[in-house]
């Protein structure tokens, strides 16, 4: 499945994005468990981690259609798009979901300051497309 960006305006790139991965080696190949990016204004967290080549998994193509990039946000929640019935509808099917947790997809940074997310070592999609 193709990943879908988001269609808006991108400010400038200046809000520090902090990466906590559970599971680097999944997510990146590497032993590198925290990754320190740098965002802008109307870009996903989704997009921001994938142009980095942290793949958080998106099975749905980041359309709030499934829940496999949940996160927690561990800091900056208001610098974030606020969350939508139908992100919170998909969360409530993820697993350990917490009061923090949100998809990567629908987390849009909206304003400047320091946001944290965590990504849960267990968030990875079993079924996988296999290119022919």
């Amino acid at each position: 499945m193709s990943f879908k960006r988001s269609e808006g305006p991108r400010g400038e790139r200046n809000v520090p994005v902090t990466i906590h991965l559970e599971d680097p080696e999944g997510a990146t190949g590497t032993e590198q468990k925290e990754w320190n990016l740098t965002g802008a204004t109307g870009e996903s967290l989704l997009e921001l981690a994938l142009d980095q080549h942290i793949n958080i998994e998106h099975a749905c193509g980041g359309v709030c259609a499934c829940s496999t990039c949940h996160i927690y946000v561990e800091e900056g929640m208001d610098c974030l798009s606020e969350s939508t019935e139908a992100e919170d509808d998909r969360v409530e099917e993820a697993p350990g979901i917490q009061r923090n947790s949100r998809l990567a997809c629908q987390c849009e940074i909206k304003k400047a300051g320091r946001i944290v997310i965590r990504v849960p070592s267990w968030n990875r999609n079993a079924v996988k497309e296999v290119p022919h």
